[in-house]
């Protein structure tokens, strides 16, 4: 009887082993479709659209985000759940909150409750809080202003299982519409919690010290920044430069983005408790339809921040949707759509113009780069017309990380030029005429699905004034990143070549042009 059961038993455990390894093998074999990327974020199945609710706790990275499980097209919103150590490696988790007879589930934020002032917390353990809007799709329909208001859920287990809160919503509607996108953080100077919410063309501040009864103590933005499009996902934070301490706000804006459809831009200021206070430096160039943007690509939009973060590590971490509403339903891609941008500090940069924001890389990312092969190195090189990266290191761009160093060229441009054996390519760089930074995705591949799309060169400002240029490149599969100047200037931008791009080019309109340092990476797939 005993052996009997032990068989039982090794039957049993055979089983498991064999039904994960068969999950594990499906998903790895998702990832492995045309155009998916490979060491950036993308469900598994169905559609995504803006990052939600991120926090760390215990070790993890929490991305929760706007997520169609059924199709691939944007419908009944759900908040989808991943998990990482380390930004590089994401583990997917289930769908975390589910629309209900109150509405679908739009975007929002999560905070660790760490004195327990919700009273969700057990066992002495804080609760994990997540804050999100409800979007009643029978009110929109009918024609009403109020279908949009915010709820509350929170979790007890590590954000595995989401209890709603009985008493949602917990900001009710009094009649505006786009009233939505709640991102909250803990204000300690005040010992109070401050929600940033979008209200159609400004934002509005709320508080509250226990998370559900919330008082309306301000506004901000009518007069001021871009207002080509509805003001979406907002964030606010705060940021040291040395001893001094500014406030960032984040609008996410659609359509007004610098190159067309989606675009993030920011306001550097103060906070009293109450509202955001603009900078007198940043007022010049935030009127009259005027934005600082943190990225002017066509494809990071409804970027926010993680919470929680310890402050140990003390940075303020980024994440964005790789995508643009232009076209974000019609891509090209199979049984996913999109993918988040990869993760990026921000930091506060002091300048004769005011402060700005710079945007980095996180430092985890270096840990793609394979360990079996240093960088490709060249350095003190002329190059005259063109330079084949391929042939001279036995190259291929697939999946890469470049950096790029030279001397501000007279004039003419400076690029990085990835193609493939069909002739399609992508090309990134610097234009010394117009003292900018370009990307050009007109002969990229695959681009009849929207008139939009390839309809021109996405051109960013220079906004470094030394002679010495830099560019700091990741390319996977189906997208581009460019971090220029230590992250004053930022473009992200997708691409859907037929074969993957295979030839990797550096090319100048001068006659010698001088590189100082060129190191480039194969970089590893985070889901093999």
């Amino acid at each position: 009887m005993a052996k009997h059961i032990s068989l039982l038993c090794i039957v049993f455990v055979l089983f498991l082993t064999t039904e994960g390894f068969g999950q594990h093998h499906e998903t790895s074999k998702l990832y492995q479709k045309q155009h998916r990327p490979q060491f950036h974020f993308s469900p598994a199945k169905g559609w995504m659209n803006d990052p939600n609710g991120m926090f760390f706790y215990e070790g993890e990275y929490h991305l929760f985000y706007q997520h169609y499980p059924d199709k691939t097209v944007w419908g009944p919103m759900h908040w989808g759940h991943a998990v990482s150590k380390n930004l590089t490696h994401w583990e997917n988790l289930p769908i975390a909150l589910y629309p209900d007879t109150l509405g679908y589930i739009f975007s929002g934020s999560a905070v660790v409750d760490w004195k327990n002032t919700s009273g969700f917390g057990i066992n002495n353990q804080p609760p994990l809080v997540a804050i999100f809007t409800y979007h009643n799709m029978e009110g929109e329909k009918a024609g009403k202003n109020d279908f949009e208001s915010q709820g509350i859920a929170y979790s007890n287990d590590k954000g595995r299982t989401w209890t709603k809160f009985t008493g949602n919503p917990v900001v009710k509607n009094t009649g505006t519409r786009d009233f939505r996108d709640p991102k909250v953080i803990w204000d300690e100077a005040h010992n109070q919690w401050v929600m940033s919410l979008a209200v159609q063309d400004h934002h509005e501040f709320w508080v509250s010290k226990n998370l559900k009864d919330w008082e309306n103590t301000g506004s901000f933005g009518k007069e001021w920044g871009n207002h080509g499009g509805v003001w979406e996902c907002a964030d606010m934070f705060p940021l040291k430069d040395g001893n001094v301490t500014k406030w960032v706000l984040i609008v996410n804006i659609n359509p007004g983005g610098p190159n067309g459809g989606s675009g993030t831009q920011y306001f550097v200021g103060d906070f009293d408790g109450k509202t955001f206070i603009l900078d007198e430096a940043l007022k010049p160039f935030v009127k009259n339809g005027n934005g600082l943007w943190l990225d002017y690509g066509r494809d990071n939009y409804a970027g926010v921040t993680w919470s929680d973060i310890p402050k140990a590590d003390g940075r303020r971490i980024l994440i964005g949707w790789m995508s643009n509403w232009q076209y974000a339903n019609i891509v090209p891609t199979g049984v996913w759509r999109s993918a988040a941008t990869l993760p990026r500090v921000l930091s506060l940069k002091s300048t004769s113009q005011g402060y700005r924001v710079a945007v980095t890389p996180v430092k985890e990312l270096q840990g793609l780069r394979n360990p079996a092969k240093k960088a490709l190195q060249l350095s003190n090189l002329n190059i005259a017309g063109s330079l084949d990266v391929t042939s001279k290191l036995n190259f291929k761009p697939t999946l890469s990380e470049l950096e790029l160093s030279f001397e501000k060229p007279q004039k003419g441009k400076v690029e990085v030029e990835l193609s493939n054996s069909k002739g399609e390519k992508y090309i990134i760089g610097y234009d010394s005429e117009n003292n900018t930074f370009f990307s050009d995705r007109t002969k990229s591949g695959k681009i009849d699905f929207s008139d939009t799309f390839a309809q021109k060169v996405h051109l960013a400002p220079r906004l470094a004034s030394d002679k010495t240029i830099k560019l700091h490149v990741y390319f996977d599969v189906s997208s581009a990143e460019l971090f220029a100047d230590n992250g004053e200037t930022v473009i992200t931008d997708i691409f859907f070549p037929n074969e993957d791009y295979t030839k990797m080019k550096i090319n100048t309109s001068e006659k010698t042009f001088k590189v100082k340092a060129f190191k480039v990476w194969n970089l590893k797939s985070s889901w093999k």
